[in-house]
């Protein structure tokens, strides 16, 4: 069974910085695209970045220039860099995997992921 298990989260003030990590194992082959995803209380999960099979990222307009995501193949492991953070970063994180050639819809589509993550919270203070 596939599992993605992510940490790194935690309280910081604001301008501060975190580095999440996504533990991925159980089918660590065959993947297209990883992602990081966001959910504030009482709103939707959001994107946040992708990164494709091939190498390409992704990032929401709202983090564009703030986060990086980036993957070490070695140890299976998905990070995103959060730098710059703001008091409306505050959200659980999951991380995201599909598998396969294809993609069920578009990268910004929860809906087109196979296996998530439980979570991990981040907090930022003002």
């Amino acid at each position: 069974q596939v599992q993605l298990v992510e940490s790194g989260g935690g309280s910081v003030q604001a301008g501060g910085s975190l580095r999440l990590s996504c533990a991925v194992s159980g089918r660590t082959f065959n993947w297209h695209t990883m992602a990081w995803f966001r959910q504030a209380p009482g709103k939707e999960r959001e994107f946040v970045a992708a990164m494709a099979w091939v190498g390409n990222t992704y990032y929401a307009d709202s983090v564009k220039g703030r986060f990086t995501i980036s993957g070490d193949n070695a140890k299976n492991t998905v990070y995103l860099q959060m730098n710059s953070l703001k008091p409306e970063d505050t959200a659980v994180y999951y991380c995201a995997a599909s598998w396969g050639t294809t993609m069920r819809g578009s990268r910004e589509d929860p809906g087109s992921y196979d296996d998530w993550g439980m979570g991990t919270q981040v907090t930022v203070s003002s």
